[in-house]
């Protein structure tokens, strides 16, 4: 019972943070002092220590405000330098966010992410599919080639486990409050919230990224 309310508070926390987002990009509000535009960490995390630039999307498939970003997302990684390295980590503060987690780690499991990752948003904000039991998972999954075969041995894998494990774990070293967010080598988090508005967040991760380039 305990449990429960801690996921519905995290869940209704995170939606409040998402509602207060979704006003600052309503204002359109400019970036007016870039210093304050990202929150340092009190607890920076580890990133590969290979010269690179390590930047982190922090989502949820059943946050609006993550599908309403993927535009941003999108846009911005296409142009990728070749010293910044892009992942995301889906966030579990719930049971259906563990859900749409494992869909996440799995479609990378089985190499259609890049295919799927959009669809899925699509599938959940547009058409209506929730995505949660494994029986709709695997019909959406066919429709990349997906056998019932490779997807159920997907499903139960180690590596789709310890994966989830390693996401969680990283989540909630960050503490982050809600989701969409961006980490900038495993130190500044920026939201839309601290960057002004969605349209605003990818010029701070690109300020943040010259910032580290000249460390």
């Amino acid at each position: 019972m305990i449990r429960r309310i801690v996921a519905s508070a995290a869940i209704l926390f995170a939606s409040f943070n998402s509602f207060a987002a979704d006003n600052h990009d309503h204002q359109e509000a400019p970036i007016a002092d870039m210093s304050k535009a990202y929150t340092l960490l009190d607890q920076p995390q580890a990133v590969p220590a290979n010269g690179n630039v390590h930047v982190e999307e922090l989502f949820w498939y059943g946050c609006s405000h993550c599908f309403s970003l993927e535009e941003h997302v999108k846009s911005w990684s296409a142009k990728l330098p070749s010293d910044v390295e892009f992942s995301r980590i889906p966030a579990m503060f719930g049971k259906s966010w563990v859900i749409h987690a494992q869909l996440y780690y799995m479609s990378e499991v089985l190499g259609i992410t890049e295919q799927s990752h959009g669809d899925i948003f699509k599938a959940i904000h547009i058409n209506g599919q929730r995505l949660q039991r494994k029986s709709e998972q695997k019909e959406f999954f066919a429709a990349y080639g997906v056998s019932a075969e490779d997807f159920d041995k997907a499903y139960s894998s180690f590596t789709v486990k310890s994966r989830l494990q390693q996401g969680d774990k990283r989540i909630r070293a960050y503490r982050v409050s809600g989701v969409p967010a961006v980490v900038v080598n495993g130190k500044y988090l920026v939201d839309a919230g601290s960057a002004g508005g969605q349209h605003n967040m990818f010029k701070v991760v690109d300020y943040l990224i010259e910032q580290e380039r000249k460390k």
